[in-house]
């Protein structure tokens, strides 16, 4: 499944972590240590997050999180 999220992320530049979540049903919390591990690789590197509007309740900042493909 770690080659499958590399691969979306490089096919897709930048996504969010909801995103990858959606595509490959399951949970933020199972992707994390892979998207670390991409992290530590130098295949990906996590964006700056988004400031959230001010006085929103909507959004769960943990899935504005995004990263960006590095071509390496």
């Amino acid at each position: 499944m770690l080659r499958d999220v590399q691969t979306y992320i490089a096919d897709h530049g930048i996504v969010s972590v909801s995103d990858l979540s959606l595509h490959f049903h399951t949970s933020i919390d199972a992707l994390q240590p892979m998207l670390k591990k991409l992290s530590r690789k130098g295949r990906i590197r996590e964006l700056p997050s988004p400031n959230k509007c001010e006085g929103c309740t909507c959004c769960d900042h943990n899935d504005l999180v995004c990263y960006e493909w590095v071509n390496v």
